[in-house]
């Protein structure tokens, strides 16, 4: 069975209150498959149904009041791709800017099967039962081909979604860098701003790529497989550099003794790289996602960590840090945008690409004239600086 894809703002094809098919799929623990996608296929067309736009003062009040079902329609407006959204997203999320920074915010990564679900879903139920309030933004991955995702966190995470004061939002990843859905950002804020006050940020597990997601977080850890061996010869050493604390998952059972090797080897591997946010010395321990074992102890360490950087000033340097980090990705994308925009280009990429395909062109020459079309003034001096 599938679902259709997600209303934009101003229809509606979910249940009342504004749910999201996903959360009901998990709530009813039928393990859908959700599919992300504007053509996601259905055996009979679904007549959406209109709904009443919130205005800005329904979306800031809402918000503020820790509202679900309007921070969910704010979240389905900052991500939506319609131009005539844009401005009332950016007004809202102006507004919102003084209720947000209070959050802790930390990033979890690991390759595919390291149970990165199973570890978030632990940790937060253990964080609600102790009076936190935890969102969850889980990034899937999506399909190069179609767009569309499958969103399986929450169906993953049931006992979590179950919980009073747990939110789980899970977005496609898209082609950013790393796995890091673009709004991703602003989602951030408006979770923070409704009164959230841990931010979990799981990450698809792609490689290298993946340390983009430290310019978004506070702390930032990496779950590993037992095991080490061979694999510590594959380990990306920026990646672990990255990191403010490594795990070994699936410390139970028969890989109790792997676990605890590839905690020993691990640990001799990253006296050796430079720390990510000096002073602060990253450690390596072991867990159970599925038996809860290590999960205490690691939130006592993030804890440390944010008491002991921020007397230092460092959790402020670090937010700081985001901020300039968030405007130079929009500065890029913006840029990136209009030159594909551009008529120059639009015009000519086809015929430059075949140029480029059939060998008459190598590809800085091609990138040398669609920079031309998109009337660069001096393309040579932005390609000499480029490189």
């Amino acid at each position: 069975m599938t679902a259709t894809a997600p209303d934009r703002e101003g229809t509606d094809s979910s249940p009342p209150e504004g749910r999201d098919v996903e959360e009901l799929a998990a709530q009813s623990g039928s393990g859908l498959r959700i599919l992300r996608d504007d053509t996601a296929a259905s055996s009979a067309p679904v007549k959406p149904r209109r709904r009443s736009r919130l205005g800005l003062e329904e979306y800031v009040s809402g918000i503020a009041a820790g509202e679900r079902s309007v921070l969910a329609r704010a979240i389905t407006l900052v991500e939506s791709g319609r131009a005539e959204d844009e401005p009332l997203a950016q007004q809202l999320l102006k507004r919102l800017l003084p209720l947000t920074g209070k959050a802790k915010r930390v990033g979890i990564t690991g390759v595919p099967g390291v149970g990165k679900s199973t570890f978030i879903e632990a940790l937060g139920c253990h964080l609600c039962e102790s009076g936190r309030r935890v969102a969850v933004l889980a990034v899937d991955p999506t399909s190069a081909r179609t767009g569309g995702s499958i969103l399986g966190d929450k169906t993953r995470m049931e006992r979590l979604f179950r919980q009073e004061h747990a939110f789980i939002r899970p977005s496609p990843a898209g082609r950013t860098l790393g796995g890091v859905a673009r709004k991703t950002r602003e989602t951030s804020l408006l979770c923070e701003a409704a009164g959230f006050d841990v931010l979990l940020i799981e990450t698809v597990g792609v490689g290298q790529s993946e340390i983009a997601v430290r310019s978004m977080v506070d702390f930032f850890l990496l779950l590993i497989l037992p095991g080490a061996g061979d694999e510590l010869q594959g380990i990306k050493r920026g990646i672990v550099e990255q990191a403010d604390a490594l795990l070994v998952n699936k410390a139970d059972g028969d890989n109790r003794r792997r676990a605890e090797q590839a905690q020993r080897e691990y640990a001799l591997a990253i006296h050796y790289a430079t720390p990510s946010t000096p002073p602060w010395t990253p450690s390596v321990g072991v867990c159970s996602a599925l038996t809860g074992e290590g999960i205490t102890e690691f939130w006592a360490m993030v804890e440390r960590y944010y008491r002991d950087l921020g007397i230092l000033g460092i959790i402020d340097r670090l937010r700081r840090k985001q901020s300039l980090a968030w405007l130079d990705d929009l500065i890029r994308e913006e840029l990136v945008a209009r030159f594909q925009r551009a008529p120059g280009v639009v015009d000519r990429r086809q015929e430059v690409e075949a140029a480029l395909m059939r060998g008459e062109l190598t590809a800085p020459q091609a990138a040398f004239e669609l920079l031309r079309a998109a009337q660069i003034q001096d393309p040579n001096r932005l390609f000499n600086e480029e490189s």
